[in-house]
């Protein structure tokens, strides 16, 4: 059953509070952020220790997202006006990182879902010389979120930070969508083909078709003819997806299909999010997975609505 809870000040300090007591692995200790009106920010760790959830090994590798320090670099939230979201990255040296390689056609990414993995929005903010990163705030409903910032700063590795928001208000909390093999988008279908098992790399496979005829023109979108981000249940883990083939170079068709290699930490529930773009307009479809149990991913044709029951979204 939905849950509905008045988000309040009280409730932003417990936030906050409870962020700090789930520490994982060395998290250095960031000040204390200030973030836009109506918005407040966690330490950004949660407990991994539940069943199913990796735990930091002796070399602290855990999946991305879990961290909002690591390897020297701090995701930072800091104020902004009503409407916009700000943050820096501070490096080893504690000043803001203001060089960043380019991945997916973008220094920065900038992918946010509340702990309930609905609200799935990937924006790409501007940077400022001062290196503030700015963008129009996607914490478009009442809840606790969870900011991810992916980036790979000049000469260093590739990183994804994490930081817990808090918008006040009333929530009501969605329960996860059950494993499906389709999910409509407006006039679009998506079909999923895969059988994840925690471990090793798994192929994973949507085919776009749109009022039943197959799309055989998908549009190029951050180098690739579809961008994959996956969360984990719980502590929202960040798993990095890579695209196989990329527009251009004589083998990767612009549909029907896009392929992927992910590689899956744990066995358990995780939401999928495939942006593709079409007619000059992205799209994103929303699938769950059960990682480890491949009887709870039914074949093509059961489908499911994304964004918990309603349509799927799209922006341009």
């Amino acid at each position: 059953m939905n849950t509905a809870t008045k988000l309040t000040g009280f409730a932003l300090g417990l936030v906050a509070v409870f962020g700090a007591a789930y520490g994982v692995g060395q998290l250095t200790d960031p000040p204390a952020p200030i973030v836009a009106e109506g918005h407040q920010a966690g330490d950004g760790s949660h407990d991994t220790t539940a069943p199913g959830h990796d735990t930091p090994d002796p070399g602290g590798h855990l999946p991305g997202g879990l961290l909002v320090s690591d390897r020297g670099y701090t995701l930072v939230p800091v104020a902004a006006p009503e409407g916009e979201f700000a943050f820096r990255v501070t490096g080893p040296d504690g000043k803001p990182v203001t060089r960043y390689e380019v991945n997916h056609d973008k220094p920065m990414h900038l992918i946010v879902a509340r702990r309930d993995l609905g609200g799935f929005q990937h924006v790409h903010p501007e940077m400022a010389a001062d290196g503030t990163w700015r963008v129009a705030s996607p914490l478009s409903s009442p809840g606790v979120w969870r900011a991810f910032a992916d980036f790979t700063p000049i000469g260093g590795e590739a990183l994804t930070l994490g930081v817990d928001l808090t918008v006040p208000g009333e929530l009501t909390e969605q329960p996860l969508p059950a494993p499906a093999g389709s999910t409509r988008v407006h006039d679009y279908t998506v079909d999923f083909h895969g059988t994840p098992q925690p471990g090793g790399n798994t192929t994973l496979t949507f085919t776009v078709s749109r009022d039943g005829v197959p799309v055989r023109n998908l549009e190029p979108h951050l180098g690739a003819f579809g961008h994959l981000v996956a969360l984990r249940q719980g502590d929202l883990a960040y798993l990095h997806v890579h695209p196989e083939g990329q527009p251009g170079d004589g083998r990767t068709a612009p549909g029907p299909q896009v392929r992927f290699g992910a590689e899956f930490p744990s066995a358990g529930a995780y939401r999928l999010y495939l942006d593709f773009r079409h007619d000059g307009v992205v799209r994103t479809a929303e699938f769950t997975v059960h990682v480890g149990d491949p009887g709870a991913i039914p074949s093509p044709g059961g489908l499911i609505a994304d964004e918990h029951g309603t349509p799927g979204h799209e922006h341009n």
